[in-house]
């Protein structure tokens, strides 16, 4: 198998590494592994683009919003009473969503903490590629190393801007749910990798860093499967906390398995394609602003992100029908992932079960498109309620609701060009006296070639709505104009980047071991 190589691509500072296999007996040397190409941009001292940090500080109150929403959820009060059990005490720490900034703990189980409520609603960022992904949960580990080793706000966005840009780059080129491995086995290295640029670390260290996490996150994806768990919560929190501590160790001066990559037994080797594997994962070249972060989006809808245009699409359709009793039938024409991973295609009957979990149930576009077909809209617990799943008219029109993969949809999914790329589909809704109601959307309204592209404002609006009720008006306010700062920041002031509640209205959790 030839040796890696950087192939520079049309003009734009980017450059494709392809990787390989190598049996032990190549040598492959470290500087030919994708591991050292990526520690090589996360050590990259280039700059980071105003319109990046201004997403930066936009995915960090997006964030905040629906971590503020999840405090009470079971897993969320879960994981916070872990990290109540790691507290900093005479340390400087990080702090924890919902408690006062002046308790700070352990930095890897505040990311724990912190990740599982960002993730707990499945309503923030996502890129979909090669794979899928939730670039924002690079966010709570990386802050809550920035807090407890006192590192500024300009630090912080160097390192968030790494951890985006080398997440989206590998999900662009490298597939790991056709072999069953869950997504966060991109994310643990590039949080690695995020933590190393901001801390300032030379290469090696952060090669190895890199190379530990993903050693150490590689999981399977039973836990998007079948009764879907708060596991689901929990994996990118998980991701976070072991790329913390893969740093730590490293920064001590361990090493790790390699080449992690290449190697005979590797990950590509054993896990994915196999020995004759061969992957092109774009990477800036020195000197290249990180600007991966751009090419994600947010979610409007509480909802995996394939909805996200399909809620848009039946809140207009629905419109046109005033009984449901006369619907026949209901088939979106749609993607490969769409069709396999939460339509039919999966044969999950879970996903058409009414007293399914609210995780199963966000992953049946069955389900969500019959919501919001009937109410027009998609709210991120009313829509989820048992009494809004087990509504007899809504499970009759449910179970009339059926996906087929388009070739042409899951083609649009794949596509490189923005514009031609899409995660929508095609409804056709049939009446039962033989007339039709047909349309289709592309992409959701809120994505950045939508309807309504998503500006700071719609940011500060998410954040207003999903803490209304939670968290009174002053602290709101205070929260909201300090990370809108954030480049200016100090050290200190980064301990404020917490959303603070009265300790009275949060749950506590059940004692475990600690």
């Amino acid at each position: 198998m030839g040796q890696a190589q950087m192939k520079p691509e049309a003009e734009n500072g980017i450059a494709v590494h392809t990787v390989t296999v190598h049996p032990e007996k190549d040598l492959l040397q470290k500087q030919d592994q994708l591991a050292w190409k990526m520690a090589e941009v996360a050590a990259d001292p280039v700059a980071v683009d105003e319109d990046v940090t201004e997403m930066i500080v936009n995915r960090i109150i997006d964030n905040a919003s629906v971590a503020v929403a999840s405090l009470n959820r079971g897993p969320v009060t879960t994981a916070r009473a872990q990290a109540i059990d790691h507290p900093r005490t005479g340390k400087r720490g990080a702090t924890v969503f919902g408690l006062p900034s002046s308790q700070q703990f352990s930095a890897e189980w505040a990311a724990w903490a912190n990740g599982t409520a960002v993730r707990e609603l499945d309503y923030h960022d996502t890129f979909l590629a090669a794979d899928y992904s939730h670039p924002a949960d690079n966010i709570p580990p990386i802050l809550a190393v920035a807090q407890q080793c006192a590192r500024s706000g300009e630090e912080m966005i160097r390192g968030m801007a790494t951890g985006y840009e080398l997440h989206i780059d590998l999900v662009k080129a490298i597939c790991l749910h056709k072999h069953k491995i869950d997504h966060i086995a991109h994310l643990a290295p590039a949080a690695a990798a995020g933590i190393g640029t901001m801390m300032g670390l030379d290469t090696d260290t952060i090669y190895q860093s890199i190379q530990q996490a993903l050693h150490v996150s590689c999981t399977t994806r039973q836990s998007r499967k079948g009764q879907i768990s708060s596991w689901k919560a929990f994996a990118p929190a998980h991701a976070g906390k072991l790329a913390i501590e893969a740093v730590d160790r490293c920064m001590r001066g361990e090493g790790a398995p390699s080449p992690i990559y290449e190697g005979e037994d590797s990950v590509i080797a054993w896990m994915l394609d196999g020995p004759e594997a061969e992957y092109h994962v774009p990477l800036p070249g020195k000197g290249i602003p990180k600007r991966a972060i751009l090419e994600s989006y947010t979610k409007e809808h509480s909802a995996e992100y394939q909805s996200q245009a399909l809620i848009d699409l039946a809140a207009r359709m629905g419109e046109k029908i005033s009984n449901w009793d006369e619907v026949k039938d209901i088939l979106i024409h749609t993607s490969h992932h769409t069709h396999y991973v939460i339509g039919t295609g999966a044969n999950d009957p879970q996903k058409m079960d009414p007293k399914a979990s609210r995780e199963t149930l966000d992953h049946s576009i069955m389900y969500i498109f019959a919501v919001a077909l009937q109410d027009g809209s998609w709210h991120h617990v009313k829509s989820y309620a048992p009494e809004r799943a087990q509504r007899e008219d809504t499970v009759k029109l449910w179970r009339k609701i059926r996906t087929v993969e388009d070739p042409e949809w899951t083609k649009r999914y794949h596509a490189t060009d923005p514009n031609v790329k899409a995660f929508g589909g095609k409804v056709e809704i049939t009446m039962n006296d033989g007339s039709k109601i047909v349309d289709e959307l592309g992409v959701a309204n809120a994505h950045p070639f939508g309807a309504k592209p998503f500006k700071r404002e719609d940011y500060v609006r998410k954040f207003m709505t999903l803490t209304e009720g939670i968290v009174d008006a002053g602290e709101q306010k205070r929260f909201l104009d300090l990370v809108q700062r954030l480049p200016k920041l100090s050290a200190d002031d980064l301990l404020g980047l917490n959303v603070e509640i009265p300790e009275k209205e949060l749950k506590a959790g059940k004692k475990g071991l600690f």
